[in-house]
């Protein structure tokens, strides 16, 4: 008999022990990558629809994000001559500013053999002459806060310099049990 209960004591004990560690936690990743094309992110990605669509998204952004300059002479003194063109903004603004010469995008995974669990986010790159490469800086409440007309002459910004290498998708984040754990103190709540 106190064997018995003594066992079941113990079981007792450790059932939640075993349910917490038996608790499927769902594992967000946020995988970004820079990309020159369609073709060298579905390469990295495996994933040519998503690359399409960011590139797409990228591309309608790109006037309203790029540097903008009153003449091809200001834009060509940071960015190669070939990439500073005459630009149109949503708006409907004219400026000279540098092309678009890639694509950030970034992907939100579940942890689920990396199925996607949002549709991709996009931001237009640029590479200047030293062959830097930045993305528009964001910007707090918006871009409501700046006037278009204002940015003419500004420059570089409205932009942020990145590190990174082109045409490699790059984990930036990532959670999951390991690290949801190491935020408990103690057992049993």
């Amino acid at each position: 008999m106190k064997r018995s209960r003594t066992t079941a004591l113990l079981l007792m004990g450790t059932a939640p022990l075993l349910f917490t560690a038996c608790q499927q936690e769902q594992t967000v990743q946020v995988q970004e990558g820079l990309y020159t094309s369609v073709e060298a992110c579905s390469e990295a990605t495996g994933d040519p629809s998503s690359c399409r669509q960011a590139f797409a998204a990228a591309q309608q952004q790109a006037a309203d994000a790029a540097p903008q300059y009153a003449s091809r002479e200001e834009c060509a003194q940071e960015y190669p001559a070939e990439q500073c063109v005459p630009q149109r903004t949503s708006a409907g603004h004219s400026f000279v500013g540098p092309m678009m010469m890639g694509f950030f995008m970034s992907q939100m995974l579940n942890g689920r053999a990396g199925a996607v669990a949002a549709p991709p986010a996009s931001q237009p790159a640029f590479r200047d002459k030293a062959n830097g490469w930045a993305r528009p800086a964001a910007v707090p409440g918006g871009s409501g806060g700046l006037n278009t007309a204002s940015r003419i002459g500004a420059g570089k910004a409205g932009l942020a310099p990145v590190n990174a290498e082109p045409n490699r998708a790059v984990t930036a984040r990532r959670g999951g049990f390991g690290n949801s754990s190491r935020g408990r103190g103690s057992f049993g709540g």
